[in-house]
């Protein structure tokens, strides 16, 4: 049995997710207008939720304190670091960010001595209460304390996120905005490429216009657009120079001034001045072969690792990539590959001929991930820029965006055998994503693969048994993947990551009748994308749900009995964990109880007959296969 301790820390687990997935943000400007002032000055936050702070003129920065201690930085105290800048009306490039880890108090001021701004007022706060230690008790301690305030300037940031943003190619131009700055180690710098095809590689002051061994370096990318979703981050790892450039031969961007620095010096011989004066007369630039190099490459917050080159293609993830199936020997761009973590394998394993069963299978399989990779992309899209734009953290965006790139990967699993078996592809088919609201996206996606995890544990035993084995370790591997997969989107929607010790088999022909019933517009599927696989069978419509107030258990349903069907009797056909197959009667009223022993999601179908194995359901089916949630298999009180 499972002790409280293990049992509370995993439903924490649980609850630390689906607040960060719905985790807020918010923007707090420090000394906006000149005032020696936070905006808000006071705000509640949610564990989870980010804060981030933008600095105005003179020279500003945050400070945690004790509430008992105002002005003075607390042990360990967050701190962001001065950010000097001369305008009190556009913000400095420099941010900082920290995470409210929990709903204490956090209280906050200025350090700035030049004009006392902590004890002239200048304070903020996190969860203050509203009575006893309240803003207003600590802004009147504030006012009384001693001076100077600490920490004192040159002090390094901590306990979060400092970055200065440097846009490439700033409006149109040849410049790096801001070129050249002074900043503290331990800041993330942040470029973001800008139109029309620029790079940022590291140099040494001597030598400008040429990698620095060992230096950081990211690709071109050539883009129209602005902002562009593309930036580069490196952090400082100490207070040496740092000195780069633009490696765009045409037009000589280096040449022609589009240099930069960190932390030059002011004064003497390596000056920013002399670095720019050095670039304008030096030879052609270079770049090398091979990035991103010891920065970090982003593409809408998903990490690219590697993009086969030095020129970054962001057509990885174009909507054409949804319908077109690549065609022999062709590879996806490395972009796909650095947001699955991964590309197809090398070598498939395969054997000499293949089967006609087996070539079924793959087919069907491809029609599945068709609408998986659809509704996955369509979702992405969305969240990454859409209409959805916001509703989650970049991290968790990204996350979606590895499973939408992972399952493109999958799909060319079937097209690339079955064409190298000169065997046709299936066409794709026009899809009903009309989910309103994330929550119905996520259920979709969700329904979807659990259809092909399901269909892949039918076909890979169908495969060993009929000699074609070598699929077998393709598809299972890509069952993990996938398993996991609908872990995260578990957890997504507050439920357990696995709801069962083994997957759950789906006839592969019902599964195809799903999604042909449920998710494909009629008549639109082109080319192959019309072959069947099996009967299409009407959905199985759920009128009622009876659940037991005090656990949350579906007890039972009620289900409409299509009129088509024979006259007799009928059985909802409960598919759960492999081996878990269990048969209910349905009554004259069309209600059926639900096995008690089930929990998660499971399958329902309509049948005319019992106690079938679980492959034989297709040939005693009326309705469904239906998708239904029955419990948590735990934890329930």
């Amino acid at each position: 049995m499972l002790s409280w301790f293990e049992t509370s820390n995993i439903a924490l687990g649980l609850a630390a997710f689906a607040t960060l997935a719905n985790a807020a943000h918010y923007d707090v400007t420090v000394g906006k207008g000149g005032q020696l002032k936070f905006d808000p000055e006071t705000l509640t936050a949610q564990p989870g939720d980010t804060v981030t702070y933008k600095f105005f003129a003179k020279n500003h920065a945050v400070a945690q304190s004790t509430f008992a201690n105002p002005c003075q930085i607390q042990d360990n105290g967050i701190f962001s670091g001065f950010t000097p800048n001369t305008s009190p009306d556009v913000a400095a490039p420099t941010t900082f960010t920290i995470t409210v880890n929990d709903t204490k108090p956090l209280w906050f001021y200025c350090p700035q001595t030049n004009g006392n701004h902590c004890q002239s007022g200048m304070v903020h706060a996190i969860n203050a209460p509203s009575t006893g230690n309240t803003f207003d008790a600590y802004k009147a301690s504030a006012q009384k304390a001693a001076t100077p305030s600490t920490p004192p300037v040159g002090t390094l940031p901590a306990g979060g996120l400092r970055k200065l943003h440097i846009d490439v190619g700033f409006n149109g131009n040849l410049v790096f905005n801001p070129n050249n700055v002074t900043e503290l180690v331990g800041t993330v710098l942040e470029f973001e490429y800008n139109p029309a095809n620029h790079s940022i590689v590291q140099s040494s002051f001597d030598k400008p216009c040429q990698p620095l061994d060992g230096g950081f370096a990211a690709p071109f990318f050539p883009t129209q657009q602005s902002p562009s979703g593309v930036t580069f981050e490196v952090v400082v790892k100490d207070d040496k120079p740092i000195w780069f450039y633009c490696a765009q031969t045409a037009k000589t961007h280096c040449q022609a001034g589009m240099v930069g620095s960190v932390n030059a010096a002011a004064t003497g011989d390596k000056t920013f001045d002399a670095f720019k004066a050095l670039a304008a007369q030096a030879p052609p630039s270079t770049i090398p072969p091979n990035t991103p190099l010891i920065g970090t490459l982003k593409v809408n917050g998903t990490i690219i690792n590697n993009v086969g080159g030095n020129v970054l293609n962001t057509t990885g993830l174009d909507p054409s990539l949804v319908g077109d199936v690549p065609p022999p020997g062709s590879n996806y761009s490395p972009y796909v590959g650095g947001m699955a973590g991964g590309d197809q394998p090398a070598d498939y394993g395969w054997a000499p001929s293949i089967s006609d069963e087996a070539v079924e299978f793959l087919q069907a399989l491809q029609y599945i991930s068709n609408a998986l990779v659809a509704f996955l992309f369509e979702g992405f899209t969305r969240l990454s820029g859409g209409q959805w734009s916001g509703v989650y953290p970049a991290s968790i965006t990204q996350t979606l965006g590895s499973l939408t790139a992972q399952a493109l990967i999958h799909r060319k699993t079937y097209s690339d055998s079955l064409q190298h078996y000169q065997k046709p592809t299936v066409g794709v088919c026009q899809y009903n994503v009309d989910a309103t609201s994330v929550d119905e996206w996520l259920q979709d996606v969700q329904t979807i693969l659990a259809l092909s995890i399901g269909a892949k544990v039918d076909t890979m035993a169908l495969a060993a048994a009929n000699n074609d084995s070598w699929l077998v370790p393709a598809l299972a591997t890509e069952l993990g993947s996938e398993a996991r997969m609908s872990a995260v989107i578990n957890m997504m929607q507050s439920h357990f990551a696995a709801t069962a010790p083994r997957e759950a088999l789906m006839p592969y022909q019902l599964a195809y009748s799903y999604i042909a019933t449920k998710y494909v517009s009629g008549g639109s599927c082109g080319g192959d994308g019309g072959k069947e696989f099996g009967k299409v069978f009407p959905a199985l419509a759920v009128k009622e749900k009876t659940i037991e107030p005090s656990s949350g258990r579906l007890v039972s349903v009620k289900v409409d009995v299509p009129s088509s069907s024979s006259a007799g009797d009928h059985w909802i056909a409960w598919i759960g964990a492999w081996g878990g197959l269990q048969y209910t009667p349905v009554d004259s009223n069309g209600v059926a109880t639900v096995p008690t022993n089930l929990s998660g999601h499971v399958w329902m179908v309509l049948t005319t007959k019992k106690d079938l194995k679980a492959r034989d359901i297709e040939t005693a089916a009326v309705a469904g296969p239906e998708m239904i949630w029955t419990t948590q298999q735990w934890g329930s009180s």
